[in-house]
């Protein structure tokens, strides 16, 4: 296993209490001092800072600002942070998620991070955590597309299934959690003549649902892309 040490060298902060940085990297296979409530502090922490960032730009509306936020904190985004990284190099696993792969799968990948950074939080406060979520974001910061709107992503999804004879999508509240002030929604999108399905969350059912479209149009794209079926249904190269 590779050392921690390089591990806070690459994400230039140093650890006052390294035992913190040890359970952020402990997965719940490997033992009950795990990484499970870091990650849940640090998913708070991530989507603070990311939020805070976001907000410099003062013309966006609060429905942009939430579908941008929703865009840079979901797992993929948080998985591929991780793999630049090498965090799957660090990871403690039990014996059958190490044989199963389980240190480049994405969910645990993504969760890792979040705890991470929930380390950090706890080490040296928000302000380090802001910091560190600065500047793993900032190459994707830079280059998000702010011309997209948040009504953008159902709108679209919605005129490219029609443009093809397709019904419009279903959306369905999958999960609520939080009190009634701070509630989280979880929304699958559905296209059932194409069997597939994606998730979104957010603060809000709006946000969840353009979150879970934005994740259809790009599902739809990349089985374009790898020539699966839905070229086959006529769909063209691009959207």
């Amino acid at each position: 296993m590779a050392s921690n040490a390089d591990l806070q060298a690459r994400l230039h902060y140093a650890f006052r209490d390294p035992a913190l940085l040890l359970q952020a990297l402990t997965h719940r296979s490997h033992g009950a001092r795990n990484n499970e409530r870091l990650e849940f502090i640090g998913d708070s922490v991530l989507n603070l800072a990311i939020a805070s960032l976001l907000y410099g730009d003062g013309h966006a509306s609060e429905g942009n600002l939430s579908y941008w936020r929703a865009s840079l904190v979901r797992e993929e985004t948080l998985a591929g942070l991780a793999q630049e990284l090498g965090l799957g190099d660090y990871l403690m696993l039990g014996e059958g998620e190490m044989r199963s792969g389980g240190s480049m799968r994405p969910s645990i990948l993504a969760d890792a991070l979040e705890a991470v950074l929930g380390a950090v939080f706890l080490d040296g406060g928000f302000a380090a955590a802001h910091d560190l979520a600065e500047r793993l974001f900032r190459d994707r910061l830079h280059s998000l597309d702010t011309q997209v709107s948040a009504k953008d992503a159902k709108t679209r999804l919605q005129e490219i299934l029609q443009g093809r004879k397709l019904k419009v999508p279903v959306y369905v509240v999958m999960a609520t959690s939080g009190p009634a002030h701070l509630q989280h929604f979880r929304v699958q999108c559905e296209v059932a003549e194409l069997d597939l399905r994606t998730q979104g969350d957010g603060g809000s059912r709006r946000a969840a649902e353009q979150q879970a479209a934005a994740q259809m149009i790009e599902l739809l794209q990349s089985e374009i892309a790898s020539g699966h079926k839905l070229r086959r249904r006529g769909l063209p190269p691009k959207m």
